[in-house]
């Protein structure tokens, strides 16, 4: 009676709920688990209180969140705020990472220069000769033991005899130029002396893996700055701009060492 005098409410709209002592409630709410679909960290059911700092001078201020911050928060590491990317690390890593594949693109350069012959015997010169070995092609290298005896001979070994009309023929249908001569235990190399026209064909070569060995370096540098660009906003313009720079600079001096390695390369075949 006393709570429909206070609101105003007929008796007959008040529904009876039967008593429940408060305790109660409170210890079966405990031990009643939560629906595993309303599991939350408890930073992200706690809503951020937002109130305004004034600044010096100033009227209002900014909006300041008090809700926790991350280990490491303002000035730490690893916080919520993610801090501040090390610009000076990730151009130093950049170049580095750069330069370091653009040497091996030069190494490769060099390998593919071992290859092709010249007046001297070298052993390198059969590095690409695959010959089939049970149903597979493998590096001569792996069957054969290569020395040589003479300054224009070169001296194959077979570690298994039957494989010498194997090494043969995959020497015959190389691009070597060579006849090779088998007499049942060894085959034996001689080199002849180059014509003119094999010579130009050999700089033809040389030319051909020095254009192979500068794609390689641009594409490095294309690589890398891919990588910058995945970056974001880290960089500002004029870092951006900088690093570019300077790794263009790289990829320029890589080229210029292939175009140089290509002609001492060709002056070293040409030569009579």
């Amino acid at each position: 009676a006393a709570l429909q005098r206070a609101v105003g409410v007929q008796a007959s709209h008040l529904v009876k709920v039967p008593a429940v002592p408060v305790c109660r409630v409170a210890f079966k709410a405990a031990r009643s688990p939560a629906p595993r679909s309303s599991w939350a960290p408890a930073t992200q059911q706690r809503a951020a209180v937002v109130t305004f700092a004034k600044g010096k001078g100033g009227k209002g201020g900014a909006a300041v969140d008090d809700a926790p911050k991350g280990k490491g928060g303002k000035g730490g590491k690893g916080g919520d705020d993610g801090g501040n990317v090390d610009v000076a690390k990730i151009e130093k890593e950049v170049k580095a990472d750069a330069e370091d594949r653009m040497k091996k693109s030069l190494a490769a350069l060099s390998e593919n220069f071992n290859t092709i012959r010249t007046g001297r015997a070298n052993p390198a010169i059969l590095d690409r000769v695959m010959v089939e070995q049970y149903g597979a092609q493998v590096p001569l290298k792996n069957v054969a033991s290569i020395s040589v005896p003479e300054a224009s001979t070169l001296l194959i070994s077979p570690f298994d005899k039957s494989m010498l009309k194997d090494i043969e023929r995959a020497i015959n249908e190389s691009d070597l130029g060579i006849n090779p001569n088998n007499d049942g235990e060894k085959i034996r190399l001689g080199l002849p002396q180059l014509t003119q026209d094999r010579r130009k064909e050999l700089a033809k070569s040389c030319a051909k893996f020095g254009e192979e060995a500068k794609v390689a370096v641009r594409n490095v540098r294309k690589d890398v700055m891919k990588k910058v660009d995945k970056v974001g906003d880290a960089f500002s313009k004029d870092a951006k701009k900088g690093l570019e720079d300077a790794v263009q600079k790289l990829t320029d001096a890589y080229c210029k060492k292939v175009d140089d390695a290509v002609k001492a390369k060709s002056d070293e075949v040409m030569k009579l």
